[in-house]
């Protein structure tokens, strides 16, 4: 099935500027009961509750409300135009950051090689993209509270930023500012980074969902000790099922 005119244009933008702004993915009655929900979250193996942020990873597993929100419509079939229809899901996971909170530098998730930048000049070259990331924002996301960073076009440096590098081709990192429920779907190459919570009373509220292509490792945490929860299972979508893994055989199965 051919994308609709409108993931192909969006399909268009991943390629030439390497992320898309979605907007009211959510709408607002639905954006309060996933806040509640993360705020309910207790922390497993790897997550964490700090000072100035909470992170928790793989919530897809934790109960079934939180599968909807890996297949949003909209995003879902992006995910798919990007990655393909066999695509999985390779994590999701909730944050909050709080007064204080720094962020991070700028950098590239996932590169599956280097290649020279030369290479990636022309236009009409669009580089195969393994990884992308979805950021279903849960508030008004405003100068002061934590804008994602993003450099248009950064995936086709071929790299990633080298330490203390803040540009690329003289293009530095702007804010992305949307409103609750917006969704920021973008590519692992493209240079990105958190910014700071500058508010003195505001946290922001982050799930993000990362899809990778078939072949594409999932990263269930703890790994060897990892189980799912049949609860998730019996309440999954056929789609659902197989973005948690559920696949047709391939060739290394």
């Amino acid at each position: 099935m051919s994308p609709s005119r409108s993931t192909a244009e969006q399909l268009q933008a991943m390629h030439q500027q390497g992320f898309v702004l979605l907007r009211q993915v959510l709408q607002p009655p639905q954006v309060e009961p996933v806040r509640t929900a993360i705020d309910r979250l207790e922390p497993i193996h790897w997550d964490y509750q700090g000072l100035v942020d909470d992170h928790y990873k793989c919530v897809f597993n934790r109960d079934p409300f939180w599968l909807p929100l890996l297949d949003l419509p909209g995003v879902i079939e992006l995910a798919e135009a990007c990655l393909g229809t066999d695509c999985h899901v390779i994590g999701q996971t909730a944050w909050r950051s709080h007064p204080g909170f720094v962020g991070g530098e700028l950098h590239a998730d996932y590169l599956a090689m280097e290649l020279p930048e030369r290479c990636l000049h022309d236009p009409a070259f669009e580089l195969p993209m393994q990884v992308c990331t979805a950021h279903i924002y849960l508030d008004q996301i405003d100068a002061d509270l934590c804008p994602t960073l993003v450099i248009p076009g950064s995936h086709r440096s071929g790299r990633k930023p080298r330490t203390g590098e803040i540009h690329w081709q003289g293009r530095e990192a702007q804010p992305v500012l949307c409103e609750a429920g917006d969704v920021l779907v973008f590519r692992s190459d493209l240079w990105h980074a958190g910014s700071r919570n500058r508010t003195p009373d505001r946290s922001r509220y982050l799930l993000q969902v990362h899809y990778g292509r078939r072949m594409v490792a999932q990263k269930f945490s703890p790994y060897l000790q990892w189980r799912f929860n049949p609860d998730v299972i019996a309440a999954a979508t056929p789609r659902q099922r197989r973005l948690l893994g559920e696949h047709e055989p391939s060739e290394y199965d």
